[in-house]
């Protein structure tokens, strides 16, 4: 057994199946020859402490990207690891895991089967090429805490522009860095089996966390009415058909409550206008459920024209083939209001008509809204996915905004004057 030389290895031929040859200066170092020619150098030895005789063979490199001295030096390191007990086998993949950048981490937690909506999805890949577009391809573990509070101190002062600060957007961009720092953690192991990270770089910005105060705005009950009539007008008016979809998914919205992505996406497969229900297979909190409508959301999806190629109920030209943002239909409902009003305000609208107005109880208020109430009832025993049975609720709280419309118009005014003059 020769000391391996250059011109050694350049005279080793191939045979039948893969030779090896070993040096006489290191032992366990050695050079492969494949049957097709091609020469790796390897070093194989036993790791101390590991249970069995097995032996670790791990390959160095190619021959020609290694000479033979430097592949030598590097089978010494790898030889003198399993003496001190590490598999270098587990070494090397530790120093691989150690360079998984944040945005493969990213794809790696957005790309589970069936864990997030398309929408979180979303969210998680904007905030890694936005909000830490400068750390998207640096390895995860080297985040750092001081890092960490540099960017969320820039964010609450300056935004992402520099211009504005986005206090909303820091919390959202590190609840996000948080949930990946964690999972990185789960998934990934140093040689010595400690997570590759964790979510203290993250955590450590709890004494500069900004609480900020949960939104409110919605349309004030005394504005429901003029809004409501003001939507029906503009709809009896208007014939471009993204215009008369807008409208009519807003008209939807403020009648059941729900969240935009649900009503705008709704097909009308799903939809039984005869029996006055329509359901949703997959909403955002995972509950398929069975809605209720009142008569007045059943006209008006009676009244929805359907237009040939299109399974949506509120069609448009645009790519999804749906509305996703009625933008200027807000902003004109936002001037009736009398202050800005986003489609999630009308979700809090609804709520507050069904609570405050209508006096619906929060639970079934919930339930219509399909917000769940997590508790060991209803998550266990009580059905939640047929709520049919919440017809009168939903009905009430549709009569109360036609209610509303009538008084906005003073019909209700002229019905008591005429009452008043009947009696006298």
């Amino acid at each position: 057994m020769p000391k391996l030389t250059k011109t050694i290895v350049e005279r080793i031929q191939p045979g039948s199946t893969d030779k090896f040859v070993w040096d006489s200066d290191v032992r366990g170092f050695g050079v492969r020859i494949t049957k097709g020619g091609v020469l790796s150098f390897v070093a194989q030895g036993h790791v101390v402490g590991s249970p069995g005789p097995s032996r670790v063979r791990i390959t160095i490199g190619p021959y020609g990207v290694f000479t033979v001295d430097q592949a030598r030096d590097v089978a010494r390191e790898h030889l003198r690891s399993m003496r001190l007990g590490v598999d270098p086998r587990a070494a090397r993949k530790a120093e691989e895991v150690a360079r998984i950048s944040l945005e493969q981490v990213a794809l790696a937690y957005v790309d589970r089967p069936g864990k997030l909506k398309q929408s979180s999805k979303d969210t998680i890949l904007r905030h890694v090429r936005t909000t830490f577009a400068d750390w998207k391809d640096d390895p995860i573990a080297s985040i750092t805490e001081d890092m960490c509070r540099k960017r969320y101190r820039r964010m609450l002062t300056e935004g992402l522009r520099g211009k504005k600060g986005a206090p909303g957007q820091a919390n959202q961009g590190f609840a996000v860095l948080g949930a990946l720092l964690a999972y990185a953690g789960r998934q990934n192991r140093r040689v010595d089996g400690s997570p590759l990270c964790s979510r203290a770089p993250v955590d450590a910005l709890k004494d500069d966390r900004v609480r900020l105060k949960a939104r409110t705005t919605r349309i004030l009950d005394h504005k429901v009415g003029a809004v409501w009539v003001f939507l029906r007008d503009w709809r009896a008016t208007t014939f471009n058909r993204d215009t008369v979809s807008s409208i009519d998914l807003v008209r939807f919205l403020l009648l059941t409550g729900l969240r935009i992505s649900e009503a705008a996406a709704l097909t009308w497969d799903r939809v039984h206008l005869d029996d006055a229900w329509f359901s949703l297979p997959n909403p955002k909190n995972n509950n398929p459920v069975a809605l209720p409508m009142a008569t007045t959301s059943v006209e008006l999806l009676r009244q929805r024209p359907r237009v040939k190629g299109s399974a949506f109920v509120f069609p448009s030209w645009g790519e999804a083939g749906h509305i996703v943002d009625p933008r200027d239909v807000m902003k004109k409902v936002s001037k009736v209001a009398g202050s800005h009003i986003t489609p999630h305000d009308l979700r809090r609208t609804w709520t507050n008509i069904s609570l405050r107005c209508c006096r619906v109880e929060k639970f079934r208020t919930d339930l219509l809204s399909n917000h769940l109430t997590r508790d060991v009832t209803s998550e266990h025993y009580f059905d939640t996915t047929n709520l049919q049975w919440l017809a009168p609720e939903a009905q009430m709280i549709a009569d109360w905004i036609e209610q509303q419309a009538l008084i906005s118009e003073g019909k209700n005014v002229v019905q008591f004057a005429t009452a008043a003059a009947g009696a006298a």
